[in-house]
């Protein structure tokens, strides 16, 4: 018996020939256009194509494509007595996709990272292939997959598709772990949309000072955030989570040992991240100076931010932290970044300036002063991968700016002297 095929799209052809005049059809897309075959609107369009068990070749017509996928498995695990050999393959993707998280949950992984797998894999994966058991996946559902998110209508970014990809490689390479007999490529050279590289914002030190200057005007509490992410390299949950106990004041040092996520305290990102980090005293008198001038509460409340601060059964103003918002909680990143986008408009940035782009300047800027071997900048930049402080981080065209450039001319002289 042969293998089961993909379903046969009977209304458009395989093997077009734009170049004999033929014109697509209205069923695709600019990026993906599809021309008609002479079967185009008649009947059912997907065919299920396969060979029984009797040698006798089949071919169903049905509707949609997923009805025709569904058909050929059936036949297939008809073919093969119905009942599988192995007990795993019975088992649909959803099984493994929620022991996947659960995995994850048991393991403490960092529970963001594992809440966006586990909203990918409900909005996207399994709405597409969840029912199906996992003995008769195959290489081809890769590239199906892709297909369906790229015509998917709420997803318009190449870059989407790719970070839901990952979630499925994930999960592919999940069921090998568990010992799943799937194909060994079934997620190797995939075809994925062409993904355009982000934009990033080179700061220089005006451009910081300027937005700085207009955070102290939109929000005072969180202008010693800017300073942290310029003059520290610290992410921005890495300062939400910063405490006054974690400031060496004397020494200059700050201790980098957790963040906040939704208010609470999590792992860092990664072992690199977990750093004493020696700072300029530039910041550390920014950091003195907010900590005299907020060190509590503001006095003047709303009725309903009282109430939300009554209704909050633990004192988290025994944690200590450098930076609250206005009624003395954790900071959240709704609200920051509301208050970052006005900030950046009255500074008169890019509408993309990100406060990830804080930690870029901080790098480029070790790397340009010249005081530092570039293994120290990664040090400090707490990078677990030279390449990534590098490559990543630092920006050449920054970094060479304040550069003076003689060594041409000295050659030069040398030359004609000794002709």
């Amino acid at each position: 018996m042969s293998k089961p095929t993909e379903p046969f799209d009977r209304w458009h052809k395989r093997y077009p020939k734009p170049e004999r005049g033929e014109e697509p059809c209205r069923c695709g897309t600019k990026k993906r256009p599809l021309y008609p075959s002479a079967d185009h609107s008649r009947g059912r369009q997907w065919q299920a194509r396969y060979t029984d068990i009797g040698g006798k070749e089949r071919r169903v017509c049905l509707t949609t494509w997923q009805e025709a996928r569904e058909h050929l498995d059936r036949a297939l695990a008809e073919i093969k007595g119905k009942e599988s050999p192995n007990p795993s393959d019975s088992k649909r993707v959803a099984y493994y996709a929620a022991q996947m998280i659960e995995r994850r949950r048991q393991r403490q992984k960092n529970a963001h990272t594992t809440a966006a797998y586990e909203g990918q894999l409900r909005n996207h994966v399994l709405p597409f292939i969840g029912s199906r058991s996992v003995g008769t996946l195959r290489r081809r559902d890769s590239t199906s997959f892709v297909d369906y998110l790229i015509d998917k209508p709420n997803i318009n970014s190449p870059r989407t598709v790719v970070q839901i990809f990952k979630i499925w490689r994930l999960l592919m390479h999940y069921m090998v772990d568990e010992d799943v007999p799937l194909p060994s490529n079934i997620v190797s050279r995939i075809e994925l949309p062409e993904v355009t590289p982000r934009v990033k914002v080179v700061l220089s030190p005006g451009h910081v000072a300027a937005v700085a200057a207009a955070m102290r005007r939109v929000a005072p509490r969180y202008e010693v955030l800017i300073w942290l992410g310029a003059c520290a390299g610290l992410r921005l949950g890495e300062a939400f989570g910063l405490m006054r106990g974690h400031v060496s004041w004397e020494n200059g040092l700050l201790r980098i040992v957790e963040q906040r996520q939704r208010g609470k305290a999590v792992r860092l990102k990664t072992r690199s991240s977990y750093a004493t980090l020696p700072v300029d005293r530039f910041l550390i008198k920014q950091l003195a100076r907010h900590a005299a001038q907020f060190s509590g509460p503001e006095a003047r409340l709303s009725s309903a931010e009282r109430r939300r601060q009554d209704r909050t059964p633990v004192d988290l103003m025994s944690e200590d932290l450098l930076v609250t918002n206005r009624i003395g909680r954790p900071v959240l990143y709704n609200d920051f970044y509301a208050k970052w986008r006005k900030s950046v408009t009255r500074a008169g940035l890019p509408e993309r300036t990100r406060f990830h782009d804080l930690k870029h300047f901080y790098t480029s800027t070790l790397g340009a002063s010249g005081q530092h071997d570039p293994k120290t900048v990664q040090a400090l930049s707490r990078h677990a991968e030279f390449s990534e402080t590098w490559d990543t981080y630092a920006h050449p065209p920054l970094a060479v700016e304040a550069v003076t450039v003689t060594v041409f001319g000295t050659a030069f002289s040398d030359a004609a002297s000794a002709v």
